[in-house]
């Protein structure tokens, strides 16, 4: 598998992952994807420049106001996930969703492409000197907390959000600090 930054080259690609996720999950979000769901996002070439400037940090979301690289999870030109990496947390991310967010194509799940994708950018983030990462997954989501627990998260604390939902905050040391 392999982390790549979205180019027009994957446009087919991307449509038809977003594709099943409209026919397996209607009504949820894609997550780590920058909400590739969106109607606007019919068009590839918005979503691709909405995450070109996401890595700038110019966001149309006021709460994930940082910069943030998604990645595409390809196997044999397949897309089996994506991936986002947030490059530091606001106040807001501190407090809620963490560093990571990323999804699974719904046909592909269950076939350790998660854990893989959460290795894979752990690195990326003790290569860039970050020691410790924040995830979050709703509480119910058993597979999410398995890949977090798996790359070596340790649970801090949940909360609940206004709908009462509970969201588990986990930790990972990425090893950073082992090179300094």
């Amino acid at each position: 598998m392999d982390l790549i930054f979205p180019t027009w080259e994957h446009d087919q690609a991307v449509l038809d992952y977003r594709q099943e996720w409209l026919e397996c999950d209607p009504g949820q979000g894609i997550n780590g994807s920058w909400g590739l769901q969106r109607k606007e996002y019919e068009d590839y070439g918005i979503w691709l420049k909405d995450i070109e400037n996401l890595t700038k940090g110019i966001s149309k979301n006021p709460h994930i106001n940082v910069p943030a690289t998604t990645f595409l999870a390809l196997c044999d030109n397949r897309m089996v996930g994506n991936i986002q990496m947030r490059h530091y947390l606001n106040d807001y991310l501190l407090r809620t969703y963490g560093h990571v967010g990323y999804g699974v194509r719904p046909s592909e799940r269950r076939k350790g492409y998660a854990t893989q994708m959460l290795f894979l950018v752990i690195e990326k983030y003790r290569h860039s000197g970050v020691d410790e990462i924040l995830l979050s997954c709703d509480k119910e989501n058993i597979a999410s907390r398995s890949t977090i627990i798996k790359n070596g998260g340790v649970l801090e604390n949940e909360f609940a959000e206004e709908s009462g939902n509970i969201v588990q905050r986990y930790w990972i040391k990425t090893g950073a600090g082992d090179y300094k």
